[in-house]
């Protein structure tokens, strides 16, 4: 049993699919692991630190995937077509292909895999139950993301976040508002909050109000009744009506005039991320305030981000960086290959030391693409058998 681990090469991703932590958990459990050279060179790990830990080291990407049974990824596989050599053809037909395979965004590398013979598993699907979350990809790398996006703001925000009384005088604290109490939302708040700040937050759903308050925020509400119906059953934000829109949009027009910084983090799965703050929002803030737009690759919560970009308009300014997990890429690695780990404990089955995949238990349907030559998750346009 092989695991190929190559290195990324989609654009602002310096994440790895492995570190010596997880090379050395898989090779427990039988499995020969070929880790392209120079993969984790951009989290600051070296190939000497994967070769003491088990791993052989590839001297290319064809030699890391040639035989490779399982191919484990952070972003979905490059292809001719995108300026790219076409990672789907240097797998074998049948290889195991994990990964945060971005199902939405483009169903004809989807097809692709099919057409290809590969086995799918996108780690966006993890289920959210008790069992499953260990391998939440999502949350581990929203978790880091919260946490960046502060930090990222406090290095734009022309002053200091905590009240500070000297002999000089009072320093007011930084008041921050979080625009999507998720994952990554409740680390802003969290780490906000550390620095000093006075933070608010915003949800659409009811139940993140008790969250938010839990960390020592207060929550920005709109309608306590529209709410109650606002999240699905796997604890996602539903998109909300136009007449909760208009009523959200003057709520927050009024909150943003006060905040000095703004962190969004407001996602839809499969959807393009909700407006939250149009142009005329960010023309009545304050001179000198931030934004940061955790959602900007996916056409971001302000009207006015503008992707891989910081910019500065009516006097705010507005942070868009790419990828911000990989921002921090050394955790956000050593998080995201122990979730790998967590989801093929389910298909190698450590005494046999061989795959042993149960095709009917609900993380592995729950998960599954592509199988058999077909698009089988039915979450997915023309999904299912």
């Amino acid at each position: 049993m092989k695991i190929g681990v190559p290195k990324e090469r989609r654009p602002h991703e310096r994440r790895v699919a492995a570190t010596p932590d997880s090379v050395k958990r898989l090779v427990g459990m039988g499995a020969e692991v070929l880790v392209e050279a120079g993969a984790g060179a951009g989290s600051n790990i070296p190939d000497d630190a994967f070769v003491a830990a088990g791993a052989k080291i590839a001297p290319d990407e064809a030699a890391a995937l040639r035989d490779a049974d399982i191919v484990l990824k952070v972003q979905r596989p490059l292809t001719a077509a995108e300026g790219g050599p076409d990672e789907v053809a240097l797998m074998k037909k049948s290889a195991i292909l994990v990964g945060l395979l971005s199902p939405h965004a483009d169903r004809a590398l989807l097809d692709a895999y099919a057409k290809a013979g590969i086995v799918a598993f996108s780690m966006e699907f993890t289920p959210r139950i008790t069992r499953a979350q260990a391998m939440d990809a999502l949350s581990s790398q929203s978790n880091l993301a919260g946490y960046k996006a502060v930090i990222d703001a406090a290095a734009e925000f022309g002053r200091a976040f905590p009240m500070m009384m000297t002999a000089a005088g009072t320093i007011a604290p930084a008041r921050v508002v979080i625009l999507g109490a998720g994952v990554a939302g409740l680390q802003a708040i969290a780490t906000a909050r550390r620095l000093g700040a006075v933070v608010s937050a915003f949800d659409v759903r009811a139940a993140a109000k008790e969250q938010v308050e839990s960390l020592g925020a207060s929550f920005v509400e709109v309608s306590a009744e529209d709410a109650k119906a606002a999240e699905t059953a796997g604890g996602y934000a539903k998109e909300m009506s136009e007449d909760y829109k208009r009523k959200q949009a003057q709520v927050l027009r009024d909150h943003l005039k006060k905040q000095d910084v703004v962190i969004t983090t407001a996602l839809i799965p499969g959807k393009p991320a909700p407006r939250l703050i149009d142009a005329s929002m960010v023309a009545e803030m304050k001179p000198g305030a931030v934004i940061v737009d955790l959602a900007v690759e996916a056409g971001g919560n302000c009207e006015l981000s503008e992707f891989g970009k910081i910019v500065v308009k009516h006097g705010v300014t507005i942070v868009g960086h790419a990828n911000v997990p990989s921002r921090i890429a050394t955790d956000a690695s050593a998080l995201y290959a122990r979730n790998l780990w967590s989801f093929l404990s389910l298909l190698i089955d450590a005494k046999e030391k061989a795959l042993k995949i149960d095709w009917e238990d609900e993380i592995v349907k729950g998960m599954l693409v592509v199988r058999d030559g077909i698009v089988v998750h039915q979450g997915l346009a023309g999904g299912g058998k």
